[in-house]
């Protein structure tokens, strides 16, 4: 934490119970961990494992990384990929087919057009 200059004091940890898959263990110990760093405000909330002690230290390298994104200006970047993604795997509209379908026909007919003559004409 030396690097991007975050001090323990400026981090607030709490724990509180998870929920999901984990049976009884989860339901009965507060495994999740919320972090956050009071000075910029970026917080993260882990739940991934069973053990807590394995999500404290998740929970730190998360944060270290959203801190350095930040700090970095790659956020911006990280969140454009991240939206071209969603938009490619979004689903067509009917509309949207419709019309890359009658595109598609166009550019059959202009290929078709471009054959040379055969002799029944």
């Amino acid at each position: 934490m030396d690097e991007l200059e975050i001090r323990e004091e400026d981090l607030e940890e709490r724990f509180v119970r998870s929920s999901g898959p984990g049976g009884q263990h989860v339901n009965k110990v507060a495994t999740c961990v919320y972090l956050k760093h009071v000075p910029s405000g970026i917080s993260v909330k882990v739940s991934r494992e069973r053990s807590q002690a394995l999500n404290r230290f998740i929970a730190r390298r998360q944060l270290l990384q959203k801190i350095e994104e930040e700090r970095l200006g790659t956020i911006a970047e990280e969140e454009r990929r991240r939206e071209k993604i969603r938009r490619q795997k979004r689903k067509r509209s009917k509309r949207a087919k419709e019309k890359m379908l009658r595109e598609k026909k166009i550019q059959s007919e202009k290929k078709r057009l471009r054959e040379p003559p055969t002799l029944e004409e």
